[in-house]
């Protein structure tokens, strides 16, 4: 016998249909045995009567999310017709959702994918961090929401990614005592840069795993306590420098670290206005 077929059918991507499908054939352990075909875009028809005749006369099965009106119904009319075993994955829900609720749905094909200006702000914000991560142009510290600065490993870039998915513009500059800091960093007003610092034995250790994750010997000067102290010392006064408020990240997960910097951030904005 043929390799089942099951047809993923929707007015929209089809992302919801085709993952369950995965699911449910996951239980039976044959992700090889099962077919999956996703048709998306399905919104006249004539189109839903191509894919069903297709699958007519095979060992098919239909697996389909349709909100346009007339398609759901069409589709529960040809498939009846085609004798062949049929899935409404959406209206279910949508019926007891609406049941429970008394309101109607919208109706309207792909909501949960429509591109909004949120959507397009957070683009931009992650395209951003990228673009400025670690000081590679800082022509950019300028046009930031927040500055971000530390040596390195006190979590400057993940932090600033997770800001970007709050679209936050963020930049970040790693300080390194031989190095001068970029002059734009003194161009910017105080409340948009955020020093981060840590304890220099729990950087000692995260630069000592580092450097094996890397394969590299762990008595390099990148690793050592006293390279690190000195580190941290000219960090500190860059920061006094600079007068910008201080987050010490130790023991700290980048969520709790992001969510400090806006808590930061925002104070400093409303006290500069």
């Amino acid at each position: 016998m043929a390799n089942p077929v099951i047809y993923v059918v929707s007015d929209s991507l089809g992302e919801t249909a085709e993952f369950v499908a995965r699911a449910a054939a996951s239980q039976f352990n044959a992700d090889e045995k099962f077919e999956i075909r996703r048709i998306p875009y399905v919104n006249d028809k004539e189109t839903m009567r191509e894919v069903v005749e297709e699958a007519s006369g095979t060992c098919s099965i239909m697996a389909y999310t349709l909100v346009i009106p007339g398609l759901k119904e069409e589709m529960e009319k040809l498939t009846l017709m085609h004798d062949i075993p049929a899935v409404d994955i959406m209206g279910p829900l949508l019926e007891a959702l609406t049941n429970a609720t008394t309101i109607k749905p919208k109706m309207e094909a792909g909501l949960l994918h429509r591109l909004d200006d949120q959507y397009f702000r957070r683009v931009e914000a992650i395209e951003f961090a990228v673009k400025y991560d670690d000081g590679k142009d800082p022509r950019g510290l300028i046009y930031a929401d927040i500055v971000l600065i530390g040596v390195s490993r006190t979590s400057k870039t993940p932090v600033s990614m997770y800001l970007a998915h709050k679209r936050i513009k963020a930049a970040n500059v790693p300080i390194v005592p031989e190095v001068s800091p970029p002059t734009e960093l003194y161009k910017i007003p105080s409340r948009k840069i955020l020093g981060l610092t840590v304890q220099p034995h729990l950087l000692h250790q995260i630069r000592q795993e580092r450097l094996k994750a890397l394969g590299l010997t762990t008595d390099a000067e990148y690793a050592s306590l006293d390279r690190i102290q000195k580190e941290l010392a000219y960090a500190d006064r860059l920061m006094v420098e600079l007068a910008c408020p201080v987050i010490d990240v130790t023991n700290k997960a980048v969520e709790e670290t992001a969510s400090k910097v806006l808590e930061v951030y925002y104070r400093g904005e409303r006290d500069g206005r």
